[in-house]
């Protein structure tokens, strides 16, 4: 089951560095679909290399495991798949921190939704955003979790997906034979 206030420390940090972010992977896939299990959270952050100073400021040894500011300088100059991970010491909770370089990044940042919990607000991936990287994430590992993530999303959420951009997508990115897997087994 989720429990948004594990991932409190790492998104009021976030906000308060001003810096474009949505939570996705399992996490927004709960949101979306039926809750389940999940040990982290997945994050995208919009972060240049003016960025990871403030960044690593704002996660002090103290209370997270951090990279060092070099090491993430590194993963930000990539310029694709860079990653970073953030542990919160007193939880013991994971924060996966994935670097917004493709266009489908910079599509999600765009059209990314704000939710409002108890004690805070957080932004979320688009729907569409979800369904598609897990696709590929199916594609890559062939984890059937993936699969039944999309299926509980298209359940519980199908009238706030754009279909049309979601199939458009499906077949710029050839993840057809995928996308079958789900529809077939609904």
């Amino acid at each position: 089951m989720l429990e948004p206030s594990l991932f409190e420390p790492f998104i009021i940090r976030l906000e308060r560095l001003g810096l474009r972010y949505f939570v996705t992977g399992s996490t927004a896939g709960i949101l979306y679909g039926e809750p389940r299990l999940t040990n982290d959270v997945d994050i995208v952050v919009a972060m240049a290399a003016r960025d990871v100073h403030a960044f690593v400021e704002a996660f002090p040894l103290e209370d997270f495991y951090c990279p060092p500011e070099e090491i993430l300088a590194i993963e930000v100059g990539r310029g694709q798949r860079g990653h970073c991970n953030l542990i919160h010491h007193d939880t013991g909770f994971k924060a996966d921190i994935y670097l917004a370089f493709d266009d489908l990044h910079r599509w999600a940042l765009l059209h990314r939704r704000r939710l409002e919990l108890d004690d805070y607000a957080l932004f979320v991936a688009p729907p569409e955003y979800v369904i598609l990287r897990k696709l590929e994430y199916f594609r890559e590992g062939g984890s059937e979790k993936h699969l039944r993530d999309i299926r509980s999303m298209l359940e519980i959420s199908e009238a706030h997906i754009d279909r049309v951009f979601l199939d458009a997508k499906i077949a710029e990115l050839h993840l057809a034979s995928e996308w079958k897997r789900v529809v077939d087994d609904r």
